[in-house]
């Protein structure tokens, strides 16, 4: 461990791989402390993850590409493709404005219209449109990019004519990140991802494994000879004391999935369990895929392959053993509303997912490692 890698550096660390940014004038003492350890963290990223870390007069980013991009990443608060064709058009409109520049939300509402790429032309008088710019201007808000001077958003839901005036902030200039080509000249997501190994190719392996454990709740082995899982399972002792020296995490490791841990909880985080009633619902369905193990043996890669029906039986089983326990929500919905609630989720903390050809549900190992029973007392006293 570095010697100037202290448990400020790690505080600095945690936050910046857990927000977009850190802005000074909304967190001066956060960004102070990183400022004091900007040397120590910009090592450590450049050489584990090959990510970029900027420190400018009025905030602090590591910008963190993923090594593959999954389901759950993006804008939280957007529900809907629109959603970031609206503040990508929001994002080029700011462009042209000048810092601390007013603009009128009436504005906006007409350059983003004349410049919006759908087929189908905006039409401000349609609510569900009216939602989605609401999203966008609230999410920017939140990120910085802009500023709310008069008026609230809110009120655009009920009549198209309502207005609102905002700001250009100095930090809509550094919301994007900057490419070696004009972003137009790349065609896919895949031809993004692929410049970011071009800096560093001989440390491609070693970015490629830091940036899946701490992005990703869990790096799975997908073949016999996983170049990925061969790093894990051969560097394990390298990594598990490199990263519980430079972080709060634990390393585990196992036949066929690779993870970081816990030990206490932290509010910082996004983990599992949280306080969603599927999570819940989750540790209890493990503990049933558990006992039918004989019925649906894992395959050599740890993976339990099921029909649908097979999925909802279990689920059931479930839901008869544990649901007096579960909120109301999820009592009173039906088993095809609470397979397609659970599969979502599962989903997304990659513990299961759909074979897109047959609609046969594949759990994955991480399911294997969760379990979760009421105590005995929590039953004595429903059934007294």
């Amino acid at each position: 461990m570095e010697r100037d890698f202290d448990e400020k550096a790690k505080i600095a660390l945690k936050v910046l791989l857990e927000n977009f940014w850190i802005i000074r004038e909304r967190d001066p003492e956060l960004f102070q402390l990183i400022r004091e350890r900007e040397n120590a963290v910009k090592r450590y990223v450049q050489e584990k993850f090959g990510y970029r870390f900027i420190v400018h007069r009025y905030f602090a980013k590591l910008e963190k590409i993923p090594a593959e991009p999954e389901t759950w990443m993006g804008i939280e608060s957007f529900q809907e493709p629109l959603d970031y064709a609206l503040f990508c058009c929001l994002m080029a409109y700011l462009e042209g404005k000048e810092v601390e520049e007013k603009f009128l939300l009436s504005d906006v509402c007409e350059e983003i219209k004349a410049m919006y790429p759908g087929e189908v032309p905006l039409d401000w008088t349609n609510y569900q449109q009216r939602r989605a710019l609401i999203r966008v201007l609230k999410t920017a808000e939140e990120l910085g990019v802009v500023k709310r001077v008069d008026g609230e958003i809110e009120g655009f839901a009920q009549r198209e004519d309502h207005e609102a005036l905002y700001e250009v902030p100095v930090l809509s200039r550094y919301f994007m990140r900057s490419y070696p080509k004009d972003l137009t000249q790349y065609k896919t997501v895949e031809e993004l991802l692929e410049e970011e190994w071009k800096a560093d190719p001989q440390d491609y392996r070693r970015h490629r494994i830091y940036r899946q454990l701490f992005l990703s709740p869990v790096v799975y082995r997908k073949q016999k000879d996983d170049p990925d899982f061969y790093y894990l399972r051969n560097f394990r002792h390298r990594l598990r004391e490199d990263i519980e020296a430079h972080s709060d995490f634990r390393y585990e490791l196992y036949k066929n999935a690779a993870l970081l841990t816990l030990p206490e909880r932290e509010n910082v985080y996004t983990l599992f369990p949280n306080q969603k009633g599927t999570s819940d619902i989750i540790l209890h369905f493990a503990s049933i895929v558990r006992e039918h193990l004989l019925d649906y043996p894992p395959d050599e890669y740890g993976k339990i392959r099921m029909t649908q029906a097979d999925f909802q039986r279990l689920l059931t089983i479930c839901k008869e053993r544990y649901g007096e326990g579960w909120g109301k929500t999820y009592r009173d919905m039906t088993p095809a509303q609470l397979t397609s609630v659970l599969l979502e989720e599962l989903k997304q903390w990659k513990m299961a997912d759909v074979e897109k050809e047959t609609g046969m549900i594949m759990l994955y190992p991480l399911l294997g490692r969760i379990v979760g029973h009421y105590p005995p007392d929590f039953i004595e006293e429903r059934n007294g």
